[in-house]
């Protein structure tokens, strides 16, 4: 339980970082009529998956993935989280995902995009599936990005061309 509460608190930490650095990102980007911020959900997770974890951790994001069984479920998977990989954590604390600071940062961006989530949660693989399931990465953290239904809603709206 204690482990939750840590990894809620740099999530917490993260989530203004990401409302911020969406701002910034955009008014960088090379698109000649200025910040134009992402009008729908692929294109919003593409942008994240590319451009945010570029400016990161300079390199794209390992894998990015809708859900079949949830609708509005997407999870972005990184083989070696950068946050992971130099922490040194006490043998007690052995299961905290130090990668709950970027999924804040993931939140942040999606809420200051105007796509509220249900939360956006790191969830270690290794946690899953075991060490020996790993395989070649056992640090690898999927980021499950879960948005709200209303959000849904206007995807479909705009889907029909309405709106």
């Amino acid at each position: 339980m204690e482990l939750i509460l840590r990894e809620y608190r740099l999530n917490d930490q993260g989530y203004p970082l990401g409302v911020r650095l969406l701002d910034l990102l955009l008014t960088r980007s090379a698109n000649p009529l200025g910040a134009i911020r992402p009008t729908r959900i692929l294109p919003l997770v593409q942008f994240i998956a590319q451009q945010l974890w570029r400016h990161l951790f300079g390199r794209a994001a390992d894998s990015l993935e809708r859900s079949d069984a949830v609708p509005g479920q997407f999870m972005l998977y990184d083989n070696e989280p950068l946050v992971n990989q130099y922490i040194s954590l006490p043998r007690d604390m052995s299961g905290l995902n130090c990668a709950a600071f970027v999924a804040g940062i993931i939140e942040g961006v999606c809420d200051g995009a105007g796509f509220a989530t249900e939360g956006v949660h790191a969830i270690s693989v290794a946690d899953q599936e075991g060490e020996d399931k790993a395989g070649l990465w056992p640090g690898k953290t999927v980021f499950l990005i879960k948005f709200k239904p209303e959000v849904l809603e206007r995807e479909e709206i705009l889907g029909r061309g309405g709106g």
